[in-house]
């Protein structure tokens, strides 16, 4: 639905690259998630393996004490912004500060995997390499063969699963407001995977590890907006503004029992969120 803003050298390279296609709140379980992305792209070292726990010791504390805490404050706005008729403006908002605490996340991370990146020999530099193209296929035989018509239907049934999931079953009238969206938006996966391709060309270049790669990497990624298509951020723009406009006019229209499942799985995350804080 979007492109990517925010891009994690192994597992967060691979998640910088995933994200470029949609927009995702920021995972409060890092601990959890980054050595299982770094284990299903390169296997890793005893050795390595140890300076990675090392390396992320300090950036997890940073992340909790920090960063979990303003996730709690976009929720509370969000639920504040519940109290009284919502704006696609707000809804924008709201999407924009999760994206800005990615791309902190990012900003930060990408320090440990720099120095992850070193310890790697050259042949699981490949390895990692080999993988992240070998993904660029499959989505591409996934994505591009696709007719309109499928893609409209997808989108229609991704947003109307993301929708039920946090208000219940939707009536018809809440359908036809997704529908219209679906069909409202333009396609995104041609584009997403030109810059896709771009982006894997640049980074296998960066990670032949040359003297000045890792500046050239922290580069790329601050400046990556500034090399995207005018097409795919025509393309980014439309659809976010299709999607933050019906959003907004789907909570407007929610029934009390949708509002209490909407609030209470709110009320799940900053439950979680708090849990994670405290134990930090």
């Amino acid at each position: 639905m979007t492109i990517s803003r925010r891009l994690l050298l192994l597992p967060c390279l691979l998640i910088l690259l995933q994200a470029c296609s949609s927009t995702t709140l920021v995972y409060n379980r890092l601990d959890f998630l980054i050595p299982w992305y770094i284990g299903k792209y390169v296997d890793l070292t005893r050795p390595q393996k140890t300076l990675l726990k090392q390396e992320l010791t300090p950036f997890l504390q940073w992340h909790r004490s920090d960063e979990l805490p303003t996730y709690v404050a976009i929720l509370d706005t969000l639920e504040q912004n519940l109290d009284a008729e919502m704006t696609p403006q707000q809804v924008s908002a709201i999407a924009t500060d999760f994206e800005s605490a990615w791309l902190r996340v990012e900003a930060r991370g990408l320090e440990w995997m720099l120095v992850l990146g070193e310890a790697l020999s050259d042949e699981q530099m490949a390895e990692f390499v080999t993988s992240l193209k070998e993904k660029q296929v499959e989505y591409e035989e996934e994505y591009l063969p696709r007719s309109d018509a499928e893609f409209h239907e997808e989108a229609y049934e991704n947003l109307l699963d993301s929708a039920q999931d946090y208000m219940g079953r939707l009536d018809g009238d809440q359908r036809a407001i997704l529908e219209q969206a679906a069909a409202d938006m333009q396609r995104s996966d041609s584009y997403w995977l030109q810059e896709r391709a771009l982006w894997l060309e640049r980074l296998e270049a960066m990670l032949q590890r040359e003297e000045g790669w890792q500046q050239a990497l922290r580069d790329s990624l601050a400046n990556r907006d500034d090399t995207a298509s005018p097409e795919y951020l025509a393309v980014y723009e439309h659809n976010g503004q299709v999607i933050y406009s019906a959003l907004a006019e789907l909570a407007n229209t929610r029934t009390a029992k949708q509002d209490k499942r909407l609030r209470r799985k709110l009320s799940g995350f900053r439950e979680d969120l708090e849990t994670l804080i405290e134990q930090g």
